[in-house]
C-alpha cells in the first residue's frame, strides 16, 4: 500500500495469495504436529459434521445460518478431539457456497461473501490487534545480549529473511522458466524478488507457533518472538527499499498508455 503505483497490481495479488497459502500452511502444520492425543470418537463427530455441511453445500443450500451452527459444532468436536481448533475454521470456510459477486458483496447467492464481509470490520480493527498486543510484546526480564544472539532467535530470524525469499523468488523463477506458470505481468525480476522478501513478514501465524512450541517456558517464547519481530522488520525493510528503488519498466509504460487513452475518449 505505501507504494501505491510503484507495484504492479499483479505483485501484490501474488503477495496476498502467499500470505493466504502460507497461513494454511501454518494451520495445517498446528493441526498436524502440536496434537497431543487423539480422541477418536470426537474426530469421527467431526468427520460427519463436515460431511453434512459438504452435502448442504452441493444441495444449494444458500442460508448462512445453517452453516454458522455447523461450523461452531465443528469448532467444538475438533477442540474435543484434541487436533488444534484453529484447522476447523479453514474446514468449515471451504463448505460455505460462495460465487462471483464483485458489486455485491452482500448477495444473497453468496453466503460466504456475506460471512467475510460482515466479519472482516471486526477481524481487522479488534481481533488481529488484540492478538497483536497481547503476543507481541517482549519482556525483557532476565534478556540479555546472550538471549538475542541465541540459536534460536537467530535461526527464526534467519528463516524468515533467508529463507521465504530463497524459497519463494526460486519457486517463482523455476515455475516460469520451466513454463509451468506465466511471468507477473508488469514486474521485473528484481521487483519478485523485492516482494519475495517481503513475504519473510512473519506475525500472527509465527507468534502463535512459537507460544505453542514451548509451552510453560517462558524464556524461550520471549527468544522465539525476538526471533519473529527481528526477522520480519528486517524483510520489510529490505524489501520495501528493493520496490521502492526498483526500476518500474513496463509497468510506468502501461499506466502511462492507459491514461492517454482516457484522455483521448473524454
Amino acid at each position: 500500500a505505501l507504494l501505491g503505483s510503484r507495484a504492479p497490481t499483479s505483485l501484490k495479488l501474488f503477495l496476498v495469495t502467499v500470505a493466504i497459502v502460507d497461513d494454511m500452511g501454518a494451520v495445517a502444520i498446528i493441526a498436524l504436529v502440536y496434537t497431543a492425543e487423539i480422541n477418536g470418537a470426537a474426530l469421527l463427530a467431526s468427520a460427519v459434521i463436515l460431511g453434512i455441511m459438504y452435502t448442504m453445500n452441493k444441495s444449494g443450500m444458500l442460508k448462512l445460518w445453517p452453516y454458522l451452527i455447523g461450523s461452531a459444532l465443528l469448532w467444538y468436536a475438533v477442540l474435543l478431539s484434541g487436533v488444534h481448533a484453529t484447522i476447523a475454521g479453514v474446514l468449515a470456510a471451504m463448505t460455505i457456497p460462495i460465487v462471483r459477486t464483485p458489486t455485491s458483496p452482500d448477495a444473497e447467492n453468496s453466503p460466504l461473501h456475506r460471512l467475510e464481509h460482515a466479519i472482516s470490520p471486526w477481524s481487522a480493527f479488534l481481533i488481529v490487534p488484540v492478538f497483536g498486543f497481547a503476543n507481541a510484546g517482549v519482556s525483557m526480564d532476565g534478556i540479555g545480549l546472550e538471549h538475542i544472539f541465541a540459536p534460536l532467535p537467530l535461526g527464526i530470524a534467519a528463516g524468515l529473511f533467508f529463507g521465504k525469499q530463497i524459497g519463494i523468488f526460486a519457486s517463482v523463477w523455476i515455475a516460469v522458466k520451466t513454463g509451468f506458470a506465466g511471468r507477473l505481468g508488469g514486474a521485473s525480476w528484481l521487483q519478485v524478488y523485492g516482494v519475495s522478501m517481503l513475504c519473510g513478514i512473519g506475525f500472527t501465524m509465527s507468534l502463535f507457533i512459537g507460544a505453542l512450541a514451548f509451552p510453560g517456558n517462558q524464556l524461550l517464547i520471549e527468544e522465539a518472538k525476538i526471533g519473529v519481530l527481528g526477522g520480519s522488520l528486517l524483510s520489510a525493510i529490505v524489501g520495501f527499499c528493493i520496490l521502492r528503488f526498483a526500476p518500474q519498466g513496463r509497468h510506468l509504460d502501461s499506466l502511462k498508455e492507459d491514461a492517454d487513452q482516457l484522455k483521448a475518449t473524454l
